[in-house]
């Protein structure tokens, strides 16, 4: 059986939209994937502003809000479509809309972007709100992407995500993973006044030097010390962790450098704690790292380092896979729910039991 699929994926560092067409196939038990279009779209500053500002709005404006990004997101794919002579061969989309709230311990999570507009703008059947089910069981909702990885890439020990917020996941004797700290987003924070709006290949964080009182700080955070599964909200990083460095008065390479080894302790960390869970502690193994932290040279150098010390060798992919790795997996999870199979692990988001999510929008 195979399906024509495209995935949406906005993440928390709220630069932009990335779009994946694939053909996903499964065959007596053996799913395979082949990328066949991709497309990076960037955020306008208008939009950036009206998205980072949602939780602040009138429950009026935020359904309003919730509709026109839907509607973009529809002319979006439209767009993508056209450009890549996809028409007539998309089955399914697949959107993860952009993270306003997540309150998982209120059963609540919110993602922007109206399954109802995609649909009724392209006119393909829309699978939308991946997450809530997980939610209402009593699950975290996050991370959603081990089921990809298990599906999809079962061949590494662990994978670890550098978006807004970074996560990790290990996959045996069975997939758990967690947020483990902001990333992206309060790196791209730091350097907003740059030519670019982010450290490109984390060039002014090679320049730093680590301040070891903001280090220590920043490691204090009680949600380090939370036992998993768990996961972070945007709002971690913009109102707990970047009024923190902002306070410490540090010259912009000294604050990124410190950054960059705040994250690169906190995924050592997490990776002990997974190596040890998964009774692998010791003993070599892979990590794969994607998103768009891995095309931090400086960060990734770092990383490679520290988790040398430990046994782990940290793999970067092709571009390809590197930047829409989390798209490819929206779109394989849109594909599960349109087969009304399971595409939430409950070992990873402590949910009572594994789960079909998402909402089928027709137009």
């Amino acid at each position: 059986m195979q399906y024509k699929v495209i995935g949406l994926m906005s993440g928390s560092s709220l630069d932009r939209l990335d779009i994946v067409s694939v053909h996903l196939e499964e065959s007596a038990g053996d799913r395979n994937f082949e990328i066949r279009e991709t497309a990076c779209i960037a955020y306008s500053g208008a939009l950036k502003e009206k998205l980072s500002g949602a939780t602040g709005l009138s429950a009026r404006n935020y359904l309003l809000l919730h509709t026109e990004y839907g509607h973009f997101l529809g002319k979006t794919v439209n767009e993508f479509i056209e450009e890549k002579g996809l028409a007539f061969q998309v089955q399914l989309i697949a959107s993860h809309g952009h993270t306003s709230f997540h309150l998982p311990e209120q059963r609540m999570t919110a993602q922007l972007g109206d399954g109802a507009s995609i649909a009724a703008v392209t006119g393909i059947h829309t699978i939308t709100d991946l997450r809530s089910t997980d939610i209402a069981l009593g699950g975290q909702g996050a991370p959603v992407v081990p089921i990809g990885e298990k599906l999809l890439f079962g061949t590494y020990d662990l994978f670890l995500n550098i978006g807004g917020i970074a996560n990790i996941s290990v996959l045996d004797p069975e997939p758990i993973g967690f947020d483990v700290c902001p990333a992206n987003r309060v790196l791209n924070l730091l350097a907003a006044n740059t030519e670019k709006g982010y450290d490109e290949d984390g060039r002014l964080a090679s320049l730093g030097v680590v301040e070891e009182g903001l280090l220590h700080a920043l490691n204090q955070f009680a949600y380090y010390g939370e036992s998993f599964p768990k996961s972070l909200s945007n709002d971690f990083g913009l109102k707990e962790i970047f009024p923190l460095i902002e306070t410490a008065g540090l010259l912009q390479q000294d604050a990124l450098r410190t950054y960059v080894e705040h994250i690169v302790v906190r995924v050592m960390e997490a990776a002990l704690q997974l190596l040890r869970k998964s009774r692998k502690e010791g003993m070599p193994g892979t990590m794969l790292v994607t998103g768009g932290g891995a095309h931090n040279r400086f960060l990734v150098e770092q990383l490679k380092t520290a988790l040398q010390v430990i046994g782990l060798e940290l793999i970067v992919p092709e571009n390809e896979l590197t930047d829409y790795k989390e798209a490819l997996i929206i779109a394989l999870m849109g594909a599960l729910r349109w087969r009304e199979e399971e595409n939430v692990i409950s070992s990873v988001t402590g949910s009572v039991r594994n789960s079909i999510n998402g909402a089928i929008w027709s137009s």
